[in-house]
């Protein structure tokens, strides 16, 4: 897989050690993420925010103490990243257990009868998930035959977007149950209302972050030690595609609608249509007419094409439910 994606000679070596250390510590960290969800759905939301908070304490201690101070390089990374993963499931399954006494013992009857509504859910959802990551191997793909130096940027790029637009990544769990209660009220004016309200309110995050992002794009290149190429890739994220992230933020909105108003089928046909149609074809474009530079412009274009016609769908799904029921629009 490593090969595929363009990896050669000591990026393939540290990318397997990489991989064979942090990979068992998944296990756990599925554990803590399911944990996580049982303790929202018993509203106990800040034990919940426990999990991952301590998670991003415990690897923002270990990471320099072993990269750095120990000299592990990334494999302290990894082993940083296991640990993390390890307490947050001990702090997700002490709530779960000790506190709230919500796990019972294994049942194979009650897994059967409780697999296939699980399954229901669960295969349009994990499909749904699956399509981010597969843009993201494309473009690494795409980006690894320009060098060492534009897969660094890209690294970095990946970084700093889940900390500068993680509200927006989470904007589709908070809007989707307000549109589903209101859905389920018959209340279709405030489904409307809260579908508007979610896009202006991803927008204008989303520019608010794009300008600091701008002003701070030298200073980021340089607090990641990026030079050369690599600090020219970073800033050019900064100056010129981060804005396009609102179209992001705009069809998680969207998909919040989907999954709430009976359509989550288009979640999944649009995710991909994002990561396939709106990536590999764009991707390739820009990379033979600009290298890097047009992967991230064709990957952006992508994004606003899928995000508006996401937005398209979810308001022609609100009008649909307000002709049937009668209601104004």
């Amino acid at each position: 897989m490593l090969r595929g994606l363009g990896a050669t000679g000591e990026a393939l070596v540290l990318a397997q050690r990489f991989i064979w250390t942090v990979t068992p510590g998944f296990i756990l960290s599925a554990g803590a993420i399911a944990c996580s969800f049982i303790l929202r759905g018993l509203g106990d939301a800040r034990r919940a925010m426990y999990i991952t908070l301590t998670s991003a304490a415990v690897t923002a201690v270990l990471d320099p103490l072993f990269i750095l101070h120990f000299g592990f390089g990334m494999q302290g990374a990894a082993m940083a990243n296991v640990i993390a993963y390890a307490v947050q499931f001990a702090v997700g399954l002490a709530g779960v257990v000790r506190v709230h006494h919500m796990l019972p013992r294994p049942s194979l009857g009650a897994l059967r009868r409780d697999l296939n509504p699980i399954l229901a859910i669960a295969i349009p959802a994990v499909l749904t998930q699956l399509a981010t990551p597969f843009a993201n191997a494309f473009v690494t793909h795409a980006v690894a035959p320009f060098g060492d130096e534009a897969v660094a940027a890209s690294a970095i790029i990946g970084r700093v977007i889940p900390v500068a637009f993680g509200i927006i990544f989470a904007l589709s769990g908070a809007v989707g149950p307000i549109i589903g209660q209101n859905y389920g009220a018959r209340n279709l004016t405030r489904v409307r209302r809260t579908l508007r309200d979610g896009l202006i309110f991803s927008g204008a995050y989303t520019l608010l972050t794009a300008v600091v992002l701008f002003l701070l794009r030298q200073h980021i290149a340089a607090f990641f030690g990026a030079a050369g190429r690599t600090a020219d890739l970073v800033v050019f994220f900064a100056t010129w595609i981060a804005a396009s992230w609102a179209f992001a933020g705009a069809q998680f909105v969207a998909n919040a609608a989907f999954n709430n108003l009976g359509h989550a089928r288009l979640s999944t046909l649009t995710n991909w249509g994002k990561a396939t149609l709106g990536t590999v074809p764009f991707a390739w474009i820009g990379a033979a007419y600009a290298g890097p530079e047009g992967i991230m412009v064709g990957t952006a274009v992508g994004a606003v094409i899928f995000g508006i016609a996401s937005v398209l769908m979810a308001y022609r799904i609100v009008a649909g439910l307000e002709t049937r029921s009668g209601l104004p629009m």
